[in-house]
């Protein structure tokens, strides 16, 4: 059914995991596009230093416009690029830094940013905001005043835009009279002072002057809103084009729709699919075709169970998060593929996030939990690894990853210089697992790394950051057609950007954001390939 050359292990895994297997097809490509490709480390290393100061230089350029607070936050990204930039320079100039280095710059970039962090929130305490004058106070209090005592909003303070001088407020805004009414009575000069009132989709835009702490305002205003008019708005904070907070207001009838049956029969088709794809990578790995050869189930179950226990516990987490913060998670939708079983699952959310903090902990949580049970199985697997275990692998293989093959010549020592080492196959079972983990931490659109992107840095960033994924990918697929294949999934089904939450501009915390870099580090050693300077100073291979 399939060539035989699939049931080969390293050949199967080497082109998906190991640079040399890349390195084989420069030849056949440049033969294919006409131009000689060259792979130089000086000039890598050179293109990395320019790179990263050309993005800390234009940092400092966007920051010294806004002062102390700029620079206290220009400072907190250089803290946080600082200890991957020294890494990964001196990984590709072929000088290895041991764990004991690497955890100890992690520790100390961690502890500046939040040093930092705690002195930029004390400097933007004591910037005083301008305060309204006596006159904009009073007609703001005028206007916010109980809506039973005063029928119409004052014109001084509501700007109401109109398509035409002849139209009247109830034809424009698509929000009943007296709804909007009450709508504006919720504000007031301690928490927003509107100004203006646009029309938008089904509800109205409120811009103007946002009066305290966001996470604060939003709860005073949420509940107000829900105070008046029940449960039959939603009221967002988010900012403009112009980065200046604005008000929201949608009906509650745009919420996010719960699963609907047709869809739920395709997540239990995608579910039994991915176990026989689960069930098939095991057959290739043992060197033999499932699908013909199905009696044999009990070979390859262990195998298909440890597949299983990755994506099972990175959903468990990612439910147990939501379930805390009252968040609707739709049935996973499984995306199966025969080279390592499953690349992870599409969980739609099923409503609306309170804040980009739950954005983030429910993204980290399935990734985490998934990267924990897979970096576990495969340091387990490599304890137990001795001559005569299951599978015989080159130590080439271990060139594929740079966090693999740390953790291995840190365990296998000097049986990583023979030509095959035998390994238990917990170890392939815990790459493959480290494998599906990272793919779903690449920062694009829906994926767990783009969620991860967009609750730290916003929808602008995670913008770029997903066309950047998808450009890198379609390079990446000239050599490497799975990666084609995920830039196809990422297009098609999980390029745009998750909605915005009801406080968008409240961010995660300094702890989240140095532990969402750690993630997204992660996601690039676990598949970044060894140099052959530092695979021969590791000495991985002959």
């Amino acid at each position: 059914m399939f060539p035989t050359t699939l049931f080969n292990v390293p050949q199967n895994l080497m082109l998906l995991l190991d640079r040399s297997a890349i390195d084989r097809l420069k030849p056949l490509l440049a033969q294919t596009t006409g131009m000689p490709i060259v792979a130089s480390e000086n000039t890598a290393t050179i293109a990395l230093v320019l790179v990263a100061l050309g993005i800390l230089g234009w940092g400092f350029y966007r920051a010294r416009p806004f002062g102390k607070l700029g620079i206290l936050a220009w400072l907190q990204s250089v803290a946080l690029m600082s200890p991957w930039l020294l890494f990964f320079g001196l990984f590709a100039a072929g000088i290895y830094l041991n764990l004991v280095a690497v955890l100890l710059l992690l520790v100390a970039s961690t502890g500046l940013y939040i040093y930092l962090g705690r002195q930029l929130r004390k400097a933007a305490s004591e910037t005083v905001l301008p305060r309204p004058d006596a006159a904009e106070v009073k007609s703001q209090s005028d206007a916010f005043s109980d809506p039973d005592s005063q029928p119409t909003p004052a014109k001084e303070t509501i700007k109401i835009v109109t398509s035409s001088p002849g139209n009247n407020e109830s034809e424009i805004i698509p929000v009943p009279v007296e709804d909007l009414k009450a709508i504006k009575g919720i504000f007031g000069i301690d928490t927003f002072f509107a100004t203006e009132t646009i029309p938008y989709q089904d509800g109205v835009i409120l811009k103007g002057n946002l009066r305290g702490d966001p996470e604060q305002v939003h709860s005073r205003l949420t509940a107000s809103l829900k105070e008046k008019l029940n449960d039959r708005y939603r009221l967002f904070l988010v900012e403009n084009q112009d980065e200046k907070p604005v008000v929201i207001i949608l009906p509650s009838t745009n919420d996010p729709q719960p699963t609907t049956v047709s869809q739920k029969i395709l997540a239990v088709v995608l579910l039994l699919t991915t176990i026989a794809t689960s069930l098939e990578t095991g057959g290739l790995l043992l060197s033999f075709d499932f699908f013909n050869s199905p009696a044999r189930y009990l070979e390859v179950l262990p195998i298909a169970a440890g597949i299983w226990a990755v994506l099972g516990s990175g959903e468990i987490a990612r439910r147990v998060l939501a379930n805390r913060y009252k968040v609707g998670l739709s049935w996973p939708f499984f995306i199966p593929t025969l080279q390592i079983g499953c690349f992870g699952a599409i969980d739609r959310f099923e409503s609306l996030l309170p804040n980009r903090k739950v954005l983030f902990d429910i993204a980290f949580a399935g990734s985490a939990a998934g990267g924990i049970v897979s970096v576990l199985m495969l340091v387990t697997g490599l304890l137990l690894s001795h001559p005569g275990s299951l599978f015989q692998i080159p130590a080439e293989f271990f060139k594929g990853s740079v966090l693999v093959g740390t953790l291995a010549k840190v365990v296998l020592g000097s049986e990583l210089q023979q030509q095959i080492v035998d390994v238990h196959p917990l170890v392939v079972i815990g790459w493959l697992g480290l494998v599906i983990t990272a793919i779903n931490l690449m920062p694009a659109g829906q994926l767990d790394g783009g969620r991860i992107v967009q609750a730290i840095y916003g929808r602008k960033i995670a913008s770029r950051t997903t066309l950047a994924t998808f450009v890198v990918l379609a390079i990446v697929s000239l050599v490497n057609p799975l990666a084609l294949y995920w830039a196809i999934v990422i297009l098609i089904l999980q390029r745009n950007l998750e909605r915005p939450s009801l406080n968008e501009l409240t961010e995660p915390d300094d702890a989240r954001a140095a532990l969402g870099l750690l993630a997204l580090f992660l996601m690039i050693a676990a598949l970044l390939p060894l140099t052959p300077a530092l695979a021969g100073r590791l000495g991985i291979g002959n």
